[in-house]
């Protein structure tokens, strides 16, 4: 593995050009896009995306999403290209935003989990942006980790999940977003927001008009393709048990955190409101989404490394702005199944 530092706002053109060569040789190349770093493989390329499902562990039956360098490029992997993905790559690219459309013949299989829909992407990162430039291929790119547990958002948070999976890490500092893109399904005639991310369905109904929202999967579903990533029910889970609280609960979480430090176990908590819970280890969160998104998955890494066994979360509100943080930490609650490639 090569780990490579650069500037998130200018990166060095050298650096950039050999992330470039290796994926356009079939390599893996971890790099920073806005929401969480991804392990980017040639989206074209049937061999390099195996290596990808390799690395992390993760079943074929969970597609990826294909970053591209602008609209015209998701196009160009795309069958048909409805109205509604030209009105919302407008209005929210370069940024958080996936797309699902009708698949075009360029995409492997492998990459859709041979589904005829590919997800596809524009980032708005420098870094990623300066990496689709000099590979001149698509690129394949879920989050830098192992399958279904914590999100990168940092390099070495990377390093300490896959090491020598990895051809090259680019380091491009912390992400600025935190979270996973906002995906929304436009291959069927009602829009469909698949999974929720820090652009609100009222932002998206703005641009397209009414769209429904997909009930959370949180009761397994075995090997059947998943429509989009992050829509398995145990995601995003860090090595810590999470317990979610909310107002009504807010004593029983305090109960809960008092008997498991008095037989030993190490507790966290992220808390939004001040509380007195007796834990080992408390990180109070931003009462933003956009800042709470940002602070999530860093915030729960650093409670993995101080050992904690069990985390409480108070749940931030239920309303829009919210979804996408809700969702994370759903998924991230879900007890661990016999399903679960971890």
């Amino acid at each position: 593995m090569r780990y490579l530092i650069v500037d998130p706002e200018r990166p060095d053109a050298e650096i950039v050009r050999r992330a470039g060569d290796v994926l356009r040789r079939g390599g893996l190349v971890a790099f920073p896009t806005e929401t969480v770093y991804g392990l980017g493989a040639n989206a074209l390329d049937a061999n390099a995306v195996g290596r990808i499902f390799a690395a992390k562990g993760r079943p074929t039956y969970d597609p990826l999403i294909v970053h591209v360098l602008n609209a015209s490029a998701a196009r160009a992997v795309a069958r048909e290209w409805p109205e509604a993905a030209e009105r919302l790559a407008e209005a929210f690219w370069p940024g958080p935003l996936t797309l699902v459309v009708p698949k075009g013949p360029l995409v492997p299989d492998i990459a859709t989990a041979g589904l005829d829909t590919v997800a596809v992407r524009v980032p708005s990162h420098p870094v990623a942006r300066a990496i689709l430039e000099a590979a001149t291929v698509p690129i394949a790119a879920p989050s830098a980790n192992r399958f279904t547990e914590l999100s990168p958002t940092r390099a070495e948070h990377v390093a300490r999940a896959l090491g020598d999976r990895v051809d090259l890490i680019v380091d491009g500092g912390p992400t600025t977003v935190g979270i996973e893109s906002t995906v929304v399904d436009l291959s069927r005639d009602d829009p469909i927001v698949l999974r929720p991310g820090t652009i609100p369905a009222p932002a998206l109904a703005a641009a397209i008009g009414a769209l429904d929202i997909a009930v959370a999967d949180v009761h397994g579903g075995g090997a059947t393709p998943r429509r989009a990533p992050g829509m398995l029910d145990r995601h995003y889970a860090p090595r810590a048990r999470l317990e979610l609280f909310d107002d009504a609960s807010r004593a029983a979480a305090a109960h809960s955190a008092a008997t498991y430090t008095a037989r030993g176990e190490t507790v966290g908590a992220l808390l939004i409101a001040a509380m007195d819970v007796p834990v080992t280890h408390a990180i109070h969160m931003p009462n933003d989404p956009a800042a709470y998104a940002r602070a999530l998955y860093d915030a729960l890494h650093s409670l993995d490394a101080t050992g904690c066994q069990v985390v409480l979360v108070e749940m931030p509100p239920q309303a829009p702005a919210w979804a996408g943080v809700r969702d994370r930490l759903t998924r991230a609650a879900q007890p661990t199944t016999p399903n679960d490639s971890r």
